[in-house]
């Protein structure tokens, strides 16, 4: 059964850094392309990052220069590196693999939360 299981939320403080993981199983990870998105209150979407399965990544402006993701394709991993958090920051993240090689999927794990308060 595939999963995806993010870990590394929490709360913290303005200025301060989370690390994201998510742990990809029962798929060709290597393969993968992975996004992370974030929800917000307000019901609101918004792709914040994306690795593709050759490592080329994409930022959403308003985290660039303040995030990183990147994978670790020995441990079927993606992460992202979260600095210089602010309030308007303040979501659930997810992960998501949305290409297998070139097919598109959309497997999804279940969040985790983030909090940052000014």
């Amino acid at each position: 059964q595939v999963q995806l299981v993010e870990s590394g939320g929490g709360s913290v403080q303005a200025g301060g850094s989370l690390k994201l993981s998510c742990v990809v199983s029962e798929l060709n990870f290597p393969d993968c392309s992975v996004a992370w998105y974030r929800h917000f209150p307000n019901d609101q979407r918004e792709l914040v990052a994306r690795i593709s399965a050759e490592s080329s990544t994409f930022y959403a402006d308003s985290v660039k220069g303040r995030f990183a993701v990147s994978r670790d394709n020995s441990r079927n991993t993606v992460s992202l590196h979260m600095n210089s958090l602010k309030p308007a920051d303040t979501a659930v993240y997810y992960c998501k693999v949305d290409q297998i090689g070139d097919i598109k999927y959309a497997y999804w794990g279940d969040g985790t939360q983030v909090t940052v308060s000014a």
